[in-house]
């Protein structure tokens, strides 16, 4: 058997042994807090700023940071907090009555806030945030050559709290490396959005990614289970794939759920998801003896990517 037969062999055995909950490989940090105070938001605050789409914790007003010497990136939009303010109590018309002072109830307001992430922040506050907010990132060489030498490599940006392809501008979108829990996570998913690449127009031209595929379509669930098990196949090569595996188990396992109705699906896709592979390895595999030398592949609760763009 070779590895691709043999990774597929192990995620059928997975599948049969039921589903894992999946849960996403990175983490979107601490709860969010104003840059210059320290202070944590509170209340409904914590949600409007927790389900932007940015990886840092931070916010701060517009005159917050001009005064630490930043800007506001062009065409950014803030986002708005809000607090209660509390009136001060109505007097009494004659002050030589001995009345109690009218209540005034509290007043709703607002003001608008900025992610560091949409600013262009001093470079020594920028290495204080990046190296409070993550974890050590140690680089696995194997895995760093695979992307580096793949054939016609889209753009790769870090930033923000999701991963995604993104086919009209060939753009894939990675939440920095210091966000995973563990180095294995982070290049599980990059492949994951790698093997969705291949089927650009300019490489495979895959027709699951090139027409519309509405959430939840059969064309939709076979593109993610084709980049899943495409992941898992480069894994493999890479000797990193017992740290993955169960959690591309739970991924497949939900997908075919919704796609029941086509019981080949996985052996149909698993030869498109080789040639997606093949497709990602085709000059590293020349030059790359894939020992996995070095590499902890400690079983853990490992990586999916979310669905494309």
């Amino acid at each position: 058997m070779n590895i691709y037969e043999i990774i597929t062999a192990r995620i059928c055995s997975r599948l049969e042994q039921g589903v894992t909950p999946w849960q996403r490989p990175w983490s979107s940090g601490a709860l969010p807090t104003n840059l210059c105070s320290q202070q944590p938001y509170r209340g409904v605050n914590v949600w409007l700023l927790a389900v932007q789409p940015y990886s840092s914790p931070y916010w701060a007003t517009f005159r917050q940071v001009q005064e630490i010497g930043g800007r506001i990136r062009r065409d950014e939009h803030g986002t708005p907090v809000v607090f209660w303010k509390v009136a001060e109590p109505i007097a009494a018309p004659d002050a030589s009555l001995e009345q109690p002072a009218a209540k005034q109830a509290p007043l709703l307001r607002y003001y608008t806030v900025w992610n560091t992430e949409q600013c262009e922040l001093p470079s020594s506050l920028t290495a204080r945030l990046q190296e409070a907010s993550g974890v050590a990132f140690d680089p696995i060489p194997v895995c760093e050559q695979i992307v580096r030498q793949m054939t016609r490599l889209p753009v790769l940006t870090h930033g923000g709290n999701h991963a995604y392809y993104h086919p009209r501008s060939d753009r894939i979108t990675m939440p920095f490396p210091v966000r995973f829990e563990r180095t294995e996570d982070y290049y599980a998913t990059l492949f994951h959005e790698l093997a969705h690449a291949t089927g650009h127009a300019s490489r495979l031209g895959r027709p699951s990614l090139q027409a519309p595929c509405p959430f939840g379509s059969a064309p939709y669930g076979q593109e993610e289970l084709l980049a899943e098990m495409g992941a898992a196949f480069v894994c493999g090569v890479a000797s990193i794939a017992p740290a993955i595996l169960d959690n591309s188990a739970a991924y497949l396992q939900f997908w075919l759920q919704q796609l029941r109705e086509h019981p080949r699906l996985l052996l149909t896709t698993a030869a498109q998801a080789q040639k997606a592979a093949d497709y990602i390895l085709s000059k590293a595999a020349t030059t790359t003896p894939y020992a996995g030398e070095g590499h902890d592949t400690t079983q853990g609760t490992p990586p999916s990517a979310p669905t494309p763009a």
